[in-house]
């Protein structure tokens, strides 16, 4: 009978001691990811487990969070610029109104995270 991590491709080599061992390789990319990257981690934990053993075991879990993390800050950036131009928020409102250019890009940034969250973070 095999074991999950044989039926996954996983494979043992057998120690020194008698004890059998997998064979385990660091993952090559290194983590960069941020806010973005750690809110997907905790998702593909609790809610995709199956995912988060695959990417995990197969050494593309750091590459799969880091490219979640770029593409979610990029996505921020974009919807924020776009949203900003479309409801006229801009220097002149921020120079004669500052409370009122702070509070609509709060809003502004809250839309977009929303956005941002349904497509990249909480999707498969």
């Amino acid at each position: 009978m095999k074991s999950f991590f044989e039926e996954m491709g996983g494979t043992y080599t057998l120690g020194a001691d008698g004890m059998y061992y997998p064979d385990l390789a660091l993952p090559e990319e290194e983590p960069h990811y941020g806010k973005y990257g750690r809110m997907r981690l905790r998702h593909l934990k609790e809610n995709h487990k199956v995912l988060y053993t695959t990417l995990l075991l197969d050494g593309e879990l750091v590459k799969h969070l880091n490219e979640v993390d770029d593409s979610a800050n990029q996505r921020m950036e974009l919807l924020t610029l776009q949203m900003q131009e479309r409801q006229g928020i801009n220097e002149d409102l921020k120079a004669r109104n500052q409370r009122a250019w702070v509070g609509a890009m709060n809003n502004i940034r809250n839309a977009a995270e929303e956005i941002v969250l349904s497509e990249l973070i909480y999707s498969i």
